[in-house]
């Protein structure tokens, strides 16, 4: 079964961290373009970063840069999002989506553009 899985959201206050981590199984991600999307409740769907899984170049979003930060693991199939700094406004439910990694642009971070989603992995930030 080819699927994206989520994990690592929760209930973090604010100032602190999460790192969420977007695991595939039944495909590898060789070949493809991962991006970290999110949806706040009455928001649509938007992007914070991608990645390309073979090479690690990477676009962010450019009011996510510096807190965000993606990265790729070969060997385990799976690529992250380091969340620093976290604020109230970050909460969300927290997607990951791949396709293949044909063109490398900015249009990577546009959710309309992906085939292959997570269930997605909620993010609340609180005290």
């Amino acid at each position: 079964q080819v699927q994206l899985v989520e994990s690592g959201g929760g209930l973090v206050q604010p100032g602190g961290s999460l790192r969420l981590t977007c695991t595939a199984s039944g495909f590898t991600l060789e070949n493809t373009a991962v991006g970290w999307f999110r949806q706040a409740p009455g928001k649509e769907r938007e992007g914070i970063s991608c990645i390309h899984f073979n090479n690690g170049a990477t676009y962010y979003k450019d009011s996510m840069k510096g807190r965000f930060t993606i990265s790729r693991d070969s060997a385990k199939n799976a690529v992250y999002l380091q969340m620093n700094s976290l604020k109230p406004e970050d909460t969300a439910v927290y997607y990951c989506a791949a396709k293949a990694a044909t063109v490398w642009a900015d249009y990577l971070l546009m959710p309309a553009v992906y085939n292959n989603w997570g269930q997605g992995t909620q993010v609340t930030v609180s005290s």
